[in-house]
């Protein structure tokens, strides 16, 4: 019995039906997957055609750059994007596989075949299509027909590759410090997916494509883009290179599958080494009750609030996912307002007051956006909440503190780094007064919107796993956190238009900003704390992982 082993086809199944049941009578899961299907649709769709394009119009050497860099671009996006917005779905959870006689090999075959269900297999599978279309036109059926087979393996190596990567880096975040270093990392490669993007979209409007052959068919023989470059070169005569494109990109996905089934039980089933312990030196005449608050706030009282607070600090600090989004911000807060205003006359001229006030608007309500799920990250241990009965604005405004106490003092490097760079010192009270009304109106959307769009995170020891969905709920939140907190932050921006470059409004607008967001933030406890009193078990509900 121990040696029989499932078909593949049985962890299809399984995942069908998990998927099934997890959004019987929940038509909030059902939206979000329709949303997806129509997202990813639209994308590949527009993919397909871009990369069907050089077949229509016979270019043999727009063939080549289209399969090279766009199958590049695709498999670094399988790696890159999971680790740094959407995470991997875990419908299939393979702690749940722990019991079971299963072969190391079944379970990461089966797992792997399941990972090819969902809208990100369907999307890619689509847009390489245009490959196939583009290799017909050119090259006739044999060419149409290894694209295929290229296309099949290249979103079984896109898949193997996410799925390695973000397993090996689950397992190494078990490691304080190489967690630390990673979120650095990853948060500092999100923060320059734009401004990366803007570079390439420049260089494309006058890049010399001819020049670019030479290392587009040097990438059609890397693992990056070997299986979709096979259908062009049959096109171009040159069939011997198939078998030998098929050897990287077979070599390839044994690799990262071994290199997945390695690390596979210690970053998804929670085996880890504890290492050696390290001395914790406490103050031996503190209460207990005094060593659960951090040292560095002796001025939170000792009681219902003061507690919240000081558990909801350490959390933002221990807590990966929540780590990250602070790193993530302090990278992205500084990079993306230098840029704009850079492009808009920094360092080369002065930058108009309402620039300034836009783009610090724009950072603003990005910080406080990192709480549109915040209730996500307690999952069921909120229930310690609703058995105690905390008030609901007590622990709103609690939350908001502990989350200020690290986003406030980075606003203010974040204004004076950009002041400083921009060569704009009379302009650093714009700045404040705007991050100030922006975070404030942004924190008081965002409670609303942790309330009212909260979603359950998975109970597992991989800090990139995801439920079915819940990579779009993450985007829409985040955008309607964005477009809310903006929205109600625009009066500061409409008095800096009108205020111009007055010396009154340069000195008031700071202190005014932040007393506008003060308010916002305020109101927003007062208001969303009653309706969090009505409705803690239904959040409670929302948040806690099907099991």
């Amino acid at each position: 019995m121990t040696g029989q082993q499932p078909p593949l086809t049985l962890f299809v199944r399984l995942k069908l039906r998990v998927m099934a049941n997890n959004m019987r009578g929940k038509a909030w899961r059902i939206v979000l997957f329709v949303l997806g299907l129509v997202f990813g649709l639209w994308w590949s769709v527009t993919a397909l055609f871009l990369l069907a394009a050089p077949g229509f119009t016979d270019s043999l050497d727009g063939a080549v750059l289209a399969s090279a860099l766009g199958g590049g671009v695709l498999v670094l996006g399988w790696v890159l994007l999971p680790l740094v917005f959407f995470g991997v779905d875990e419908t299939l959870d393979p702690a749940r596989f722990a019991l079971l006689p299963l072969r190391r090999r079944t379970l990461v075959a089966g797992l792997l075949v399941a990972a090819m269900i969902g809208i990100p297999a369907l999307a890619a599978v689509l847009a390489t299509s245009g490959l196939i279309i583009t290799a017909a036109l050119l090259g006739g059926w044999g060419a149409a027909v290894v694209q295929g087979a290229g296309t099949l393996a290249g979103l079984v190596l896109c898949v193997s590759a996410s799925r390695a990567v973000t397993s090996a880096f689950a397992t190494m975040l078990r490691s304080r410090k190489v967690r630390d270093l990673a979120a650095i990392l990853l948060a500092c490669l999100a923060a320059l997916i734009g401004p990366v993007q803007i570079g390439v979209t420049a260089l494309a409007a006058t890049a010399d494509w001819d020049r670019l052959l030479g290392p587009a068919r040097v990438i059609g023989w890397t693992p990056l883009a070997a299986p979709y470059t096979m259908g062009i070169d049959v096109a171009e005569g040159r069939a011997w290179a198939v078998p030998l494109k098929l050897l990287v990109t077979g070599v390839t996905i044994a690799g990262l599958l071994w290199w997945w089934s390695r690390t596979l039980e210690s970053a998804m089933l929670g085996a880890a080494s504890a290492g050696r312990a390290k001395a914790v030196a406490r103050d031996s005449d503190a209460s207990p009750v005094a060593q659960l608050f951090p040292r560095g706030m002796p001025w939170l009282p000792r009681d219902r609030y003061g507690a919240l607070v000081a558990r909801e600090a350490r959390y933002w600090w221990r807590d990966a996912r929540r780590r990250a989004g602070l790193i993530t911000f302090a990278v992205i807060g500084v990079v993306m307002p230098v840029m704009i205003n850079v492009t808009s006359g920094g360092l080369s001229g002065s930058v108009p007051p309402v620039v300034i006030s836009l783009t610090m608007v724009f950072v603003g309500v990005l910080g406080s956006a990192t709480l549109a799920n915040q209730f996500g990250y307690d999952g069921s241990a909120y229930a310690a909440n609703v058995v105690a009965g905390v008030p609901g604005a007590v622990e709103l405004r609690a939350r908001l503190m502990a989350f200020t106490t690290y986003l406030g003092p980075l606003l203010i490097v974040i204004a004076a780094i950009v002041a400083a760079f921009l060569r704009e010192p009379a302009s650093i009270g714009v700045m404040l007064g705007s991050l100030g009304a922006a975070y404030g109106a942004g924190l008081a959307v965002n409670l609303l919107v942790s309330l009212h769009g909260a979603y359950a995170l998975p109970e597992t020891a991989n800090p990139f796993a995801i439920n079915t969905g819940s990579g779009v709920a993450k985007s829409l939140l985040s955008i309607l956190g964005l477009i809310g907190a903006t929205a109600v932050a625009i009066p500061i921006v409409v008095v800096t238009a009108l205020a111009g470059d007055a010396p009154v409004w340069l000195a008031l607008a700071g202190p005014l900003g932040i007393a506008y967001g003060l308010v916002a933030a305020w109101l927003g406890t007062y208001v969303v704390g009653d309706m969090l009193d009505h409705q803690m078990p239904e959040l409670l509900q929302a948040v806690s992982p099907n099991r």
